[in-house]
């Protein structure tokens, strides 16, 4: 399917196609599945007694005293009172001096802005002023709102959009009328038009369904493509049971849990079975998976074979191989050569790495991605492992092991996802599951509290720092956002190091940083010499750090309980007691209910399996499973009945035609191209 240039758009030219480049965005189609991230919904009115600190609402209002302009410094501030249902609200705008000859005393308008908290007292913020007859048109409709580059604005994505819309030939539908009727599925035309542009609530559901659907469909294509090809292929490596993996376990300060025991005999017999082991092990953050992928790779380089073990960031790929070297060197198993390998290893040391890869002096091999590039030849790799697998993505997977002769294939993840999902999500592997936590562990003391009680909580820290401890600090937002509403990493991490002082040494922590960057803080902290750690959850996957115990997450209701589980298992990895205090930033009893699940258990298979429950199709904003299926509209929990149905879909389409190359698959067949070209293989599970 040939791609469209952007530059065919009006308004489009280099500099501006440069600014969507660096947002991913390289043609119209591309740009006609940039969903917006949220909606500015208009919704009706609120008394003045309603409003809620940090939301954006509307508030009807008689203008009671006279405008005020100030100067300070070079900053124009205008400010007036309104008075309307239980009360009266100070307004505050910036820069704006003529809104005197607007805001006549005893003159009524509608104001719409974000309230704040200045000085103890509630304000709104540069509120929009609409007449009532102004608003009317607006009352329920859904304006979109794109993430965006600097240079960027929100106005030049909606007109690109808008143009784009217009080529129906780049909406042509691939699904056919019976299984759209079936499906109870819109066109995909109309469902690309609406969750750019939903006239109300009900149209954007209809297009999100169908969007979803498109989404699981091809990523369960690829999942049903590789259970078919890996189900017939032979073990090329067959092993024996070795006795080494019997001394570890016994010199183990450990005794494993039966859950753990269960699985390694799962992968021991995998291993020495004649078919190849495609298997995902399952078990929450601290169960003891890596115990289990090091015995597996143990056993390879007994029998004589390599063994590769991947892990997402350098930081955790360095701590595997610390902890590797640990635990051989309280054995005599001179067979284990193990070599680290990462993208930042120099120049010459990389290729010192690669020699030994390839002639099998190095054995057991940890890594990150640099384990899957071109000059990584290996000799006889038989065991692929891993680490977070939700972070890599399908082709990757087949990367890894797809040599000559295909390797056994472990995938470890840490992610509660509910059994029904993962025999879908997961159709090519066989599952096990660690559902045990080692007995010494002290489960974390949990609370939920509202943003009243942070300053307690950041004494609460502090005390605990005082004590040799470090604390986490989790906000949704890298930075502060006019369309969004929520704590973010960079002002926080300055409020609370002004808090604090030069006494303790706070860090923040995000995804837009330098990988560099990232790995030099997440080193830091390790070490103990920062104390307090603001992040975004981008540290769902990271380092061990024992000497973590208080886990603080800001807007706890703008996260999935699945993944709010998953940050608090960055706690509670050490013998000393934990604790995770989930702040609430919005208030309810359906945000109250979903957050009492996690106060009351520890058990992530459990909470996973009520988060599915909970999850309706109402809750569509602010509670996405961030890293955890990475679709661009998809939530496997929001979605599940999509999600059951795609795979559905997918497997009958391949039964009738596993080539695709009836007629009536054209369209899928270039849709297919299209989304493989653009990375739907690299979807991380």
């Amino acid at each position: 399917m040939q791609k469209h240039s952007l530059r065919e758009l009006k308004g489009i030219g280099e500099k501006t196609d440069g600014l969507f480049q660096k947002l991913n965005i390289h043609s119209i189609e591309d740009l006609l599945q940039y969903y917006p991230r949220s909606y500015d919904i208009y919704e009706p009115p609120v008394s003045i007694q309603q409003i809620q600190q940090g939301k954006v609402q509307t508030i009807e209002g008689t203008v009671v005293r006279s405008v005020s302009v100030r100067k300070v410094r070079n900053l124009s501030i205008v400010t007036t009172t309104i008075a309307g249902e239980g009360g009266q609200l100070s307004l505050v705008w910036f820069h704006m001096p003529f809104l005197r000859n607007t805001l006549k005393k005893g003159y009524r308008f509608l104001f719409r802005g974000k309230v704040v908290s200045h000085n103890g007292k509630l304000e709104m913020e540069q509120p929009r002023i609409y007449t009532p007859a102004q608003y009317e048109p607006l009352l329920h409709t859904m304006q979109p709102l794109y993430g965006l580059t600097a240079g960027l604005t929100n106005q030049t994505v909606v007109k690109a959009v808008r143009q784009a819309l217009e080529n129906k030939q780049l909406c042509r539908d691939w699904l056919e009328e019976e299984q759209k009727q079936r499906y109870s599925l819109a066109d995909y035309n109309y469902a690309l038009e609406k969750i750019h542009f939903p006239a109300n609530m009900e149209e954007y559901k209809i297009a999100r369904r169908r969007l979803a659907f498109d989404e699981f469909f091809f990523f369960m294509l690829m999942v049903q493509r590789l259970k078919a090809k890996t189900q017939v292929q032979e073990n090329a490596y067959p092993m024996k049971r070795v006795w080494e993996t019997e001394e570890i376990l016994e010199s183990l300060p450990y005794t494993l849990t039966k859950a753990q025991i269960r699985t390694w005999m799962e992968i021991e017999n995998d291993l020495q079975g004649s078919r190849l082991m495609s298997r995902l092990v399952q078990g929450d953050v601290g169960s003891g998976k890596t115990i289990i992928a090091f015995l597996a790779m143990i056993m390879a380089a007994k029998n004589g074979y390599q063994a590769a073990l991947m892990a997402p960031t350098e930081v955790l790929a360095a701590q595997h191989y610390g902890d590797l070297l640990t635990l051989l060197q309280k054995q005599d198993m001179d067979f284990c050569r193990p070599v680290l390998l990462t993208g930042s290893a120099r120049t010459k040391e990389r290729r010192e790495i690669y020699a030994q890869i390839a002639d099998g002096t190095a054995n057991l091999i940890i890594g990150t991605h640099a384990l899957i590039q071109e000059k990584v030849s290996y000799k006889n790799l038989a065991l692929v492992i891993t680490d977070e697998q939700h972070r890599f993505g399908v082709k990757q997977r087949e990367a890894l092991s797809g040599q000559e002769a295909p390797a056994n294939v472990m995938v470890m993840s840490a992610t509660p996802i509910p059994r029904t999902l993962a025999i879908i999500l997961y159709g090519d592997l066989d599952i096990s599951v660690i559902d045990e936590l080692p007995a010494k562990r002290l489960p974390i003391k949990n609370c939920v509290v509202d943003t009243r009680y942070r300053q307690k909580s950041w004494e609460f820290i502090k005390k605990e720092v005082q004590k040799g401890h470090q604390a986490y600090v989790i906000c949704p937002m890298v930075e502060e956002s006019e369309e969004m509403e929520g704590e973010n990493v960079v002002d926080y991490s300055r409020h609370l190091q002004e808090y604090f002082g030069t006494a303790l040494h706070v860090e923040f922590l995000h995804g837009k940083m330098k990988p560099s960057q990232k790995d030099a803080v997440m080193t830091s902290f390790a070490k103990g010499e920062i104390q307090i750690l603001v992040s975004t959850t981008v540290v769902e996957v990271g380092v061990n750090v024992p000497n973590a115990t208080v886990m603080m997450i800001e807007n706890a209701d703008r996260f999935g309980l699945a993944q709010l589980h998953q940050l608090r298992g960055r706690v509670g990895r050490g013998d000393a007691q934990s604790y995770c205090i989930f702040v609430q930033g919005t208030q309810g009893e359906e945000t109250k209910k979903r957050l009492e699940i996690l106060n009351q258990s520890n058990d992530g298979f459990f909470i996973a399996e009520e988060d599915l429950k909970l999850r309706g199709p109402g809750d569509l904003f602010g509670i996405r499973q961030s890293g955890l299926m990475e679709f661009k509209i998809g939530d496997i929990y929001q979605d599940a009945d999509v999600l059951k149905c795609a795979s559905e879909a997918a497997e009958e389409i391949l039964e009738l035609d596993r080539t695709l190359s009836l007629p009536q698959h054209r369209e899928l067949r270039d849709r297919i191209e299209c989304y493989g070209r653009d990375g739907l293989e690299n979807i991380s599970i």
